[in-house]
């Protein structure tokens, strides 16, 4: 379902009572809970209501958030690292800061990024944390196979990647017109994470959640031959891989805060 990230992104915090935000280091990038995953969105962007244009569909900046454009501390552990690559990750960096960096751009980022082959040892460390329930990241742009055109994504979409207990969620968040979400399990092999998913939640407006499973009796490891993403780049703030399907995608860190 989740095998290509150019048109089957879905991702979701855990289900608490605290709100997620969008946190680069130190600085916040709000968006609202129940906030809806990817393979339905068409259907759903369909039935959305003119009249609701009032209703926040993708996450903003707080006023006084500054994504850092400077080369973070991963980044400099990697000593090779060229200018390019430096300038590339800053272009992604701004463009989950204004969403106003031309596409062209990004892509060209992009690329850049995919062919320094960096280092992916501490990647996993980065993506889901030490410990559960891991880190959250924002979809913020997505790619075509082969880098053929791409947008940045039009609603909130998150996901959680729990490295301890590598397990992770996916959601789709349409504000009060409600949410859906799988949560699964991955494994990871140097940069591939491979991953099923077992269980399905749906909210629709102010209606309580109810679930299902997708399990059945596959107790198997996810391997390549499931949904996976290849990593190309992680740091503290942002993050990019390519999915089975060819296309190309990046994130932004997400933490959660109290409602």
């Amino acid at each position: 379902m989740a095998s290509s990230l150019s048109n089957c992104f879905i991702a979701a915090p855990s289900h608490s009572s605290r709100a997620p935000s969008i946190r680069p280091l130190q600085n916040l990038i709000y968006y609202k809970p129940f906030e809806t995953n990817l393979c339905i969105i068409p259907l759903l962007l369909k039935l959305r209501n003119p009249k609701l244009n009032s209703v926040q569909t993708r996450a903003t900046l707080d006023e006084d958030a500054q994504i850092s454009t400077a080369p973070s501390v991963l980044v400099e552990d990697q000593k090779q690292l060229s200018k390019e690559v430096e300038e590339s990750v800053r272009v992604l960096k701004n463009a989950a800061k204004t969403r106003k960096v031309p596409a062209e751009e990004i892509l060209q980022a992009f690329s850049v990024i995919e062919k320094a082959k960096l280092d992916p040892s501490r990647f996993l460390e980065t993506l889901g944390g030490t410990k559960s329930p891991g880190n959250t990241w924002m979809l913020i742009f997505t790619a075509q196979k082969k880098l053929d055109g791409g947008k940045y994504f039009p609603i909130t979409a998150i996901q959680r990647f729990d490295a301890a207990g590598k397990t992770i969620e996916n959601g789709v968040y349409l504000g009060p017109l409600g949410c859906l979400t799988f949560e699964g399990r991955f494994s990871w092999n140097k940069r591939i994470l491979a991953f099923i998913f077992e269980r399905i939640r749906i909210k629709v407006g102010p209606l309580n959640p109810f679930e299902f499973s997708l399990k059945g009796n596959d107790e198997r490891e996810p391997s390549n031959k499931d949904p996976f993403f290849i990593w190309f780049y992680i740091d503290e703030e942002i993050a990019v891989a390519r999915g089975r399907s060819g296309g190309t995608a990046f994130w932004v860190r997400c933490q959660r805060i109290g409602n």
